[in-house]
């Protein structure tokens, strides 16, 4: 569930991004959730073809996703459906991510990468024919080679998984079946599955939905393209294939397809490395470089067969394939089998019949709750932060004198800081009555970890949303300065520039590193 600050702060990107009028639109499916276009229309108070212009731009950048939903009683075809768009709140906060992910292409692959990948970043979807204008204004048989290099760039991109087909498809939601008293057992697993379907929103089905199959997400085939290995002209019809190959009368012409099919960023591929990078880090400082050298090879070897981001647990893998993949590495090769041996019991892999599997899930909740015990520290001290790392450890509820003794402080101190936690939601407190002559009565404290994440989680917005705000206000201040030509920074002009320089480094750097908190709470 998103809280009122992180739509604020999605709607507040939309508004830097897109202005006024394209912002009020967005900021309204935010609010208020999946639209038709005449509530869009009465609730912003636009005029229509403004409302459709918005919605067009925001589906270009893909920032809202519309899916028609099927009507009961419906006459003829057209009252049979019904359009709703809905904002993509995930894919709005992606625009921050934008300088990671061209950071992430140009490590991984190369400059011209990098270029093509700017393309898709700065106008959200585009064709191959247009990324190439894009590169080329007036190509010509002159620049064929050049061409070339373009679409090897681009077919590393797909490869790589980092660029996807959007679908040539509208999500469509029928009107689910009626099941009547038949019960679960009896319906079977498939009939199972659909009920599963049922209890999702519509809006979540249908982003479900608009995903092409995984053969044809990124499968791309080329006629007169370039070998992506050797560099090398093919001349033939011989065809480049990534994913599925399709029989040879069934390719379309190049020109047509490259044309016809759009291509969009693949955040989930992006997210999905960040959060490997996470686990890595996270495994590295609580552990050592050991533990964070083979699990990084494991999700290396295992991140093509995950069907989803947010994984639990990586796939099998033998002893001896983690240790081929550990000494592949610069990192690895100074282990020997022993050392891999202890790194796997120092991850608590589950280990079934020689093979090992790693617990995704509990590493991101451990780098979790560092990432709170560090909030709480900073922010009511150290006292505080032994409280709330040892409720949080223990799990349970604990009265104030145990609290108090494990945590070496005199009651009324610990009992002062609890009131102070849990008057800021970080902890719940129960009230218990003993029965007796005096009728005395105990307090007991206990950490609710995903409520409290879902309140930190939201506080994060709120400070990106202030750093953002703060950020964009300081450079309107200075915009005149930061348009001088060089020769003419000089004196006390030179100094204003150099100290809105200093101010945008240090705001982009700590809005990056609180983005970072903000994926983990919120993506991983």
């Amino acid at each position: 569930m998103v809280l009122q600050n992180g739509i604020k702060l999605a709607s507040s990107l939309i508004y830097a991004n897109f202005a006024d009028l394209v912002g009020k639109v967005c900021d309204c499916l935010l609010r208020k959730g999946a639209l038709t276009l005449p509530e869009l229309i009465r609730y912003t108070e636009l005029p229509s073809q403004q409302v459709k212009n918005c919605l067009l731009v925001l589906i270009q950048h893909n920032c809202v996703l519309d899916y028609s939903v099927q009507k009961e009683g419906g006459i003829g075809e057209q009252d049979k459906w019904v359009v709703h768009y809905a904002a993509l709140f995930d894919n709005i906060l992606h625009r921050m991510r934008f300088t990671k992910f061209l950071a992430m292409v140009a490590e991984e692959l190369d400059k011209e990468c990098k270029e093509l990948f700017e393309g898709l970043v700065q106008h959200g979807r585009l064709s191959l024919e247009q990324l190439i204008l894009r590169a080329i204004p007036e190509p010509d048989q002159g620049n064929i080679a050049l061409q070339d290099g373009i679409r090897a760039s681009f077919v590393k991109l797909v490869d790589a998984h980092y660029v996807e087909r959007c679908p040539d498809f509208k999500p469509s939601i029928p009107i689910p079946p009626q099941d009547g008293s038949t019960s679960t057992a009896r319906r079977g697993a498939k009939s199972s599955k659909l009920a599963d379907q049922r209890e999702k929103t519509q809006e979540q089905q249908a982003i479900a939905m608009a995903t092409c199959s995984e053969g044809r997400r990124f499968d791309i085939t080329m006629n007169y393209g370039t070998d992506v290995k050797s560099g090398a002209r093919i001349e033939g019809d011989a065809p480049i294939s990534i994913g599925e190959k399709r029989k040879h009368e069934e390719i379309e012409s190049e020109h047509d397809w490259e044309k016809k099919d759009l291509w969009r960023v693949n955040f989930d591929e992006f997210v999905r490395r960040l959060r490997h990078k996470a686990c890595v880090t996270s495994v590295r400082s609580q552990l050592d470089e050991g533990a964070g050298t083979v699990l990084n090879a494991i999700l290396e070897t295992t991140r093509r067969a995950e069907k989803k981001v947010k994984t639990e647990i990586t796939d099998p893998l033998s002893i001896n394939t983690i240790y081929q993949e550990v000494i592949n590495r610069e990192e690895g090769r100074t282990m020997d089998l022993e050392h891999v041996r202890t790194a796997l019991v120092q991850l608590e892999c589950r280990v079934e019949k020689e093979v090992y599997r790693v617990d995704l899930k509990n590493i991101i909740e451990t780098a979790q709750n560092m990432e709170v015990e560090s909030i709480v520290e900073k922010r009511y001290g150290e006292f505080a932060c032994r409280i709330y790392r040892y409720l949080s450890r223990t799990g349970h509820l604990a009265e104030t004198d145990k609290i108090a003794d494990t945590t070496f402080l005199e009651k009324q101190d610990a009992l002062k800081i609890l009131y102070n936690l849990w008057e800021n939601r970080y902890l719940e407190k129960e009230k218990i009555i003993l029965s007796g002559p005096t009728q005395a009565q105990k307090m007991l404290w206990k950490v609710i970890k995903y409520p409290l994440w879902e309140i930190v989680l939201d506080e994060m917005h709120h400070a990106a949303l202030n750093l953002n705000q703060r950020m964009v206000h300081e450079l309107e201040q200075e915009h005149e300065i930061l348009q001088l030509p060089k020769e003419k920074r000089v004196g006390e002009l030179g100094k204003r520039f150099e100290r809105i320089r200093r101010v945008k480094i240090l705001m982009e750097s700590s809005l990056m590193k609180l983005d970072d908190a903000i994926m983990l709470f919120h993506d991983f």
